[in-house]
C-alpha cells in the first residue's frame, strides 16, 4: 500500500505523519497520477495549523508532476504514462494524487518532472500577476518582494523579459546573489526599504509592487507606489495584514491595493493553457530558470515546513515520494 502525509488535527509541522494508505482513484474526468515530485507551498502551513478551516484528516498539497497511472471516464487527451504537473490537484504529499483532467498541464520534452512540480503554482502566480493584475510595460519600474523565494526568482525573470527595471528586497548577502543572478536591477534589504525605493526613483515610487510578505512589508509597500501606483498583496508570510482603512489609498496618491488568488486567473481551459504553455514553452526553450532550492524525503514533510515558515529556503521547496 502507498504511502502519504497524513494531518489529524492542527498543529505545528509534527503534525505531519507518514501513513499508510489506500491508492485513490481516478474518478469521471480525473486522472490517477503516481508522483515523482510534489511543491511545498505556504498555504498547505496555513491549512495544517488550523488557521485555513479543513476536514480532518486530510492530505496536504495541490501541485505536482509524475506520469498518468490510471484514467478515468470521460477522460479524452490523455492516457497511462503520460508526463503531467498541476497546481490544482488534491492529496499531493503522497506517492498517488489525483488531478481533474482539464486541470492537468502536459510536460513537454526538455522538462524534467522535478522542475514541471516546481513551476506550476508559482509559475502561474507570477503570470498572472504581471500579465493580468496589473499588466507591465517595458520601462515600467517594479518592486518584488522577496527576490529570493519561489515566485520572486520567476517574477524576477519574468519581469526583466518584459523590459521592466526590477527592484526587489531580500534578507541575506547569500539571497541577494541569488536575486542578482535572475536579473534584479536593484537589491535592498528590508530595512526602510520605501525610502530606498524613492531614493531610487528620483522621488516618484514604482508603479506597481508584488507583495508576498503581508504584514511586515505592507506599510512600507503602499509608501513605494507613485501616484496611481498598485499594490498587489499576494500572499502573508510575515502574518496577515490588518484592516485598512480605505482614506490611506486615498492619502498615498489615490492608489490600488487588490488581493487577488491564482483559481480566479484560471477560470477557463483557455486562460489556464495559456499561462502554462508560456511557462512550460519558455523552460524548454532555456529562457526561464526554475531554482529548486531544497528536496526533501517525504518523511521529512515536518522540516521541510519548518525550513519554509522560517524562510530558510530559497527557490522551490519539493518533497520526493
Amino acid at each position: 500500500m502507498p504511502s502519504a502525509i497524513v494531518v489529524s488535527e492542527p498543529g505545528g509541522p509534527d503534525v505531519l505523519t507518514l501513513a499508510t494508505v489506500d491508492r485513490p482513484d481516478a474518478g469521471p474526468g480525473q486522472l490517477l497520477v503516481k508522483v515523482a515530485a510534489a511543491g511545498v507551498n505556504f498555504i498547505e502551513t496555513y491549512q495544517r495549523s488550523g488557521a485555513y478551516p479543513m476536514q480532518y484528516p486530510f492530505t496536504p498539497g495541490a501541485e505536482a508532476a509524475g506520469t498518468v497511472e490510471a484514467v478515468g471516464a470521460d477522460v479524452r487527451g490523455f492516457g497511462t504514462g503520460d508526463r503531467v504537473a498541476f497546481a490544482e490537484g488534491k492529496g499531493t504529499y503522497g506517492e498517488f494524487a489525483v488531478v481533474d483532467a482539464d486541470k492537468a498541464l502536459p510536460v513537454p520534452d526538455g522538462v524534467d518532472l522535478e522542475t514541471a512540480a516546481a513551476l506550476p503554482l508559482q509559475g502561474m502566480t507570477a503570470h498572472y500577476m504581471i500579465n493580468s493584475t496589473f499588466a507591465v510595460q517595458p520601462g515600467q519600474t517594479v518592486l518584488a518582494h522577496a527576490g529570493a523565494g519561489g515566485v520572486g526568482l520567476l517574477l524576477i525573470q519574468l519581469l526583466k523579459a518584459k523590459g521592466a527595471r526590477v527592484i526587489t528586497t531580500v534578507s541575506t548577502p547569500e539571497k541577494e546573489e541569488l536575486a542578482r543572478g535572475a536579473g534584479a536591477d536593484e537589491v535592498l534589504r528590508y530595512e526602510d526599504f520605501a525610502g530606498a525605493v524613492r531614493d531610487l526613483t528620483d522621488g516618484t515610487g514604482v508603479d506597481v509592487v508584488y507583495d508576498g510578505v503581508g504584514r511586515a512589508t505592507f506599510d512600507e509597500s503602499l509608501r513605494s507606489l507613485r501616484i496611481r501606483g498598485t499594490l498587489v498583496l499576494y500572499g502573508a508570510a510575515s502574518g496577515p495584514v490588518p484592516p485598512v482603512d480605505p482614506q490611506r489609498l486615498n492619502s498615498g496618491g489615490s492608489i490600488f491595493l487588490t488581493r487577488p488568488t491564482l483559481a480566479h486567473y484560471l477560470l477557463t481551459p483557455e486562460e489556464r493553457r495559456w499561462r502554462s504553455e508560456e511557462l512550460f514553452g519558455a523552460v524548454a526553450a532555456g529562457q526561464l530558470d526554475v531554482r529548486v532550492g531544497a528536496r526533501y524525503a517525504l518523511a521529512d514533510a515536518a522540516r521541510a515546513h519548518e525550513d519554509l515558515q522560517a524562510r530558510r529556503t530559497t527557490g522551490k521547496v519539493l518533497l520526493l515520494p
